[in-house]
């Protein structure tokens, strides 16, 4: 398995448009499976904050939601992202509902964890918020974990940013 993602995975906008990952070519990406009732959710603020001051250095968060972890994601589309954008304010690139682990995993999922694997060599996701860091040249750089906050791998994306 490769240790770079493929830009050509489909991947699903939360309002339903199909597309791939090639508009983001060229960026530093960093690719989240969120969830709306989590401990973690609190992260949406710092994600938001990340992108908003990064984005013009050529960073893009991409956030998927998934409902895998104790059923903290159970809404429908419409309500993901009235949410994301109510409470938090979200503007970056929002994905339809995905499972990141078992036999219907994601595409995107798959390669991310095939090529950063998880404490001991773990390839399973352990919770939501789990975030993959992709250089600007596809590969993935590193995995964070869900308590990892958004503010704490700051430095990690300003390395990847600057190349």
């Amino acid at each position: 398995m490769s240790d770079t993602i493929d830009y050509r995975t489909p991947v699903v906008s939360l309002s339903g448009e199909p597309g791939d990952l090639t508009p983001y070519q060229g960026k530093v990406l960093l690719v989240v499976n969120t969830a709306s009732h989590c401990g973690f959710t609190p992260q949406f603020e710092g994600l938001e904050a990340l992108w908003r001051s990064h984005a013009d250095a050529g960073l893009v968060v991409l956030g998927f939601p998934c409902n895998q972890f104790g059923k903290q994601e159970p809404g429908t589309a419409d309500e993901i992202g009235a949410f994301c954008q109510k409470n938090y304010g979200v503007s970056f690139p929002m994905h339809d509902k995905i499972e990141v682990n078992g036999d219907h995993a994601h595409p995107l999922f798959r390669q991310l964890k095939a090529a950063a694997p998880g404490l001991l060599g773990s390839r399973g996701i352990k919770w939501n918020f789990t975030k993959f860091l992709v250089a600007r040249d596809g590969t993935v750089l590193r995995r964070f974990g869900p308590r990892d906050t958004p503010a704490a791998i700051e430095g990690a994306i300003t390395a990847a940013l600057r190349g």
